[in-house]
């Protein structure tokens, strides 16, 4: 009796064009996310900066109940050193005026070279924000 034995040769895997394939199809997404997430990380960034501005103003207000003047030095306010540095560095603070202030955010380090649309942030002691409403969003 007499086994007939049929052997395949079957290869199983990735040709190369299904691998390009892929790599152009991954290369093409992180074409269009790449963008949108540094994009959203300058955003969320810049919510330091407006946080940072709110807690100086209010600081401000409190100083001038005590005082009847606003503080130029931020150390007056309790803040450790003038100009005030944000916890996580990326915006430094500074005021401007006694009998009146206008506080300003600028980006430092990474944020600043991100952030072409909000190179600086305001808030003045009337509310008014600036310089535009896109950099409070």
């Amino acid at each position: 009796m007499l086994m007939s034995i049929k052997r395949t040769n079957k290869m199983s895997g990735f040709t190369l064009i299904e691998v390009m394939i892929v790599v152009v199809i991954v290369g093409i997404l992180a074409a269009i996310a790449y963008p949108s997430y540094i994009d959203y990380v300058t955003r969320s960034n810049r919510s330091e900066g407006q946080a940072a501005l709110l807690r100086v103003a209010n600081l401000q207000e409190q100083y001038y109940l005590d005082n009847r003047t606003y503080a130029e030095d931020m150390t007056k306010l309790g803040l450790g050193a003038d100009p005030y540095l944000t916890d996580s560095k990326l915006y430094r603070v500074d005021s401007v005026g006694t009998s009146s202030f206008t506080l300003t955010a600028t980006p430092q380090g990474s944020q600043a070279t991100r952030d072409t649309k909000c190179p600086t942030i305001t808030l003045t002691d009337t509310g008014v924000k600036g310089p535009s409403a896109e950099c409070w969003k």
